[in-house]
């Protein structure tokens, strides 16, 4: 049989090293665009929190280097650097080469840590042109070089020193990255989440590239975070409820405040790694924070006997942050986005339900504002519930409940239908003659959706245009919502460029953030770019995109037409297509969500109803506006 495949044991490969990791880098990091990038320096840095939450580092540096590498500095003990006893090469060496080396196995060295695959700072050395490491230890200096994850340098001593901790820089490949530039904000991001969820622990970040700085430092921890987060909302009560419990080795520590907005903010951790999908812990916290306040309202008679809040009432205009620390963490997936343990749910659900009556009994008038504000909720779900059902009863109708404004496209596979958001009739009717009826579902939208940010879900749901989205897109919305009942995987807001159609984006992009999160957590969400500029000489025409790709034109051509197109109506049903819906030539902006804590924080400042924050975020960002038509 092998004779006749030509498949024996010659050809079974055996990947030295760090190559498994060169040749499968997403396996280890998520990605190789700027998501796995940025991953790089988060594996580093963690290696260093995981010093802080053994009581051994105070401070971390972060720095940006002009020449596009970083460098990360703590005052933690050092790794070690003496001789391995089973592999008789330097503690370092093997830290830094061999996959699942490390210190956190055991849980005497570290009892709880981030990093448990022991992969961090390996798979940042394969996947770096070069890496450097400076070790202070025993007095000593110690520097060695990797290159491409190989050892290229012995470990050596390069003087003394009085204090201790490491320090790792390194060049990501520009072999294996798309893009190899960081991002001064997204890193920001992320030491600024570390800083509060480790009380006291101060983290640097500088950008040589820019002379940017930022320094975070938080003696408040969680609820200076929960502060930070509520910021541009009005609290209905001060402060933050807080406390922290332990239990066979696990701890949590929860830090929670109502607002008088009517969406949910809930910010779950395990050992500082931000579980972005939740998991076992925010379903213990989830149920011991509805049955507390049952329990606490019903036993203080604050409503009816025959009256129970739901999950969902007791949610609206919660912000809360939940970190929890316990040895043994299983993450489901290599990127750590959901907590796994099942024990762990049993062990919340009680230590937050203890900590809530505690909390309640002290602060009985929290306890009714909170009680109130749910049962205000409850009341508007019952409004909601309604409104839902005569979607889904429009939904089950199929193709004849659909609305009667959408050209729907004849292809039923979602993966390769697409529908337009578009605004105004007139682009609407220019969008449906110049589309291709198989693929391109349109939807016009008559004026601006309603402000979703200052609105209750059941007066939401009496927005005709908003409805005609959710019935079109037949995903349901709120908590409702399925993303495996999508009708369409491209969902493209194709608006004007003036301050209407930015204005329209906006209450776009609010209303899908906040009532069908999971369409932007799927890369379902795009904007169109349609030409700002028609360039014509003779009989050929160029279109621009911005005022640089105009200004080339302009020199290339001598003596243009101009046309400044005001709105997407001007253009004839064939530009469009030419221009901005033809999947051969068309360029399109995809929505991500890097940033949940700024993307809410953007939100509320945008669409809120505080008006300060508003003028501040206009004033300071004003300067980088370009191509606006006002």
């Amino acid at each position: 049989m092998s004779e006749a495949t030509g498949y024996d044991a010659s050809q079974i490969q055996v990947l030295e090293g760090l190559e498994a990791v060169r040749r499968r880098p997403s396996m280890y990091i998520g990605s190789t665009d700027t998501l796995g990038l940025h991953h790089l320096v988060y594996e580093v840095v963690d290696n260093s929190v995981d010093e802080a939450l053994g009581g051994y580092c105070k401070e971390i540096n972060v720095v940006i280097q002009p020449d596009g590498s970083v460098s990360v500095k703590d005052d933690g003990r050092g790794i070690p650097v003496d001789n391995h006893p089973q592999f008789n090469r330097p503690a370092l060496e093997i830290v830094m080469t061999v996959l699942h080396a490390g210190g956190k196995f055991d849980h005497e060295s570290y009892s709880v840590s981030g990093g448990l695959h022991g992969v961090g700072v390996s798979v940042v050395n394969a996947l770096s042109e070069w890496l450097e490491v400076q070790v202070r230890r025993n007095g000593r200096v110690y520097w060695q070089r990797y290159e491409q994850g190989r050892v290229a340098s012995d470990v050596e001593v390069r003087g003394t020193s009085e204090h201790t901790g490491t320090t790792i820089t390194f060049k990501p490949d520009g072999t294996i990255f798309e893009e190899t530039e960081y991002n001064f904000d997204t890193l920001s991001s992320r030491l600024r989440e570390l800083a509060f969820l480790n009380r006291g622990l101060k983290i640097t970040i500088r950008d040589e590239r820019s002379d940017k700085e930022n320094i975070f430092e938080y003696e408040g921890g969680i609820v200076s975070f929960v502060e930070y987060l509520n910021v541009n909302k009005e609290a209905l009560h001060k402060p933050p409820i807080y406390f922290t419990r332990s239990k066979n080795g696990t701890q949590v520590e929860v830090a929670l405040q109502y607002n008088n907005s009517y969406s949910e903010n809930i910010f779950t951790y395990a050992n500082n790694i931000n579980t972005r999908e939740g998991g076992t812990h925010l379903m213990g916290f989830r149920a011991a924070l509805t049955r507390t306040v049952n329990e606490y309202a019903k036993a203080n008679k604050l409503f009816k006997s025959d009256v129970k809040l739901g999950g969902e009432d007791l949610r609206e205009g919660l912000v809360a942050v939940i970190s929890v620390k316990l040895p043994d963490p299983q993450f489901e997936g290599q990127t750590k986005t959901r907590l796994g343990n099942s024990a762990i749910r049993g062990i919340i659900e009680s230590m937050v339900a203890e900590g809530l009556a505690e909390h309640f009994e002290e602060n009985p008038l929290v306890a009714t504002t909170i009680v109130e504000k749910a049962a205000e909720a409850l009341r508007a779900r019952e409004a909601a519930r309604k409104a839902k059902e005569l979607t889904r009863r429009k939904n089950a109708l199929g193709s004849g409940g659909l609305p009667g404004k959408l050209a729907d496209c004849s292809n039923t596979d979602p993966a390769k239908c697409e529908i337009y958001i578009v605004e105004g009739e007139s682009a609407g009717g220019s969008a449906k003659q110049g589309r291709n009826r198989h693929f391109q579902a349109i939807l016009p939208l008559r004026g601006k959706i309603l402000n979703v940010e200052r609105a209750r879900l059941d007066k939401i749901l009496k927005n005709s245009e908003i409805r005609n989205m959710i019935i079109a897109f037949g995903t349901g919305v709120g908590d409702d919502f399925e993303i495996t009942k999508a009708r369409y995987h491209k969902v493209v807001i194709m608006t004007d460029a003036d301050v209407d159609g930015s204005h329209i984006r906006t209450l776009l992009l609010t209303f899908f953030y906040r009532y069908m999160k999971p369409l932007v957590e799927a890369g379902y969400v795009f904007i169109a770019q349609p030409p700002l500029y028609q360039v014509k000489k003779g009989k050929q025409v160029n279109y621009a995109y911005s005022d640089e790709q105009l200004n080339v034109l302009v020199k290339s051509l001598v003596k243009p037409a101009i046309q400044r197109y005001k709105g997407l109506g001007e253009m004839n049903p064939e530009q469009l297509w030419d221009t901005t819906m033809d999947p051969e030539k068309r360029t399109m902006k995809k929505i991500t969500l890097e940033d949940a804590v700024e993307a809410d924080r953007i939100f509320t400042i945008l669409m809120g109803d505080q008006v300060e924050p508003r003028r501040e975020f206009i004033e300071t960002h004003a300067k980088y506006v370009k191509n606006l038509d006002v």
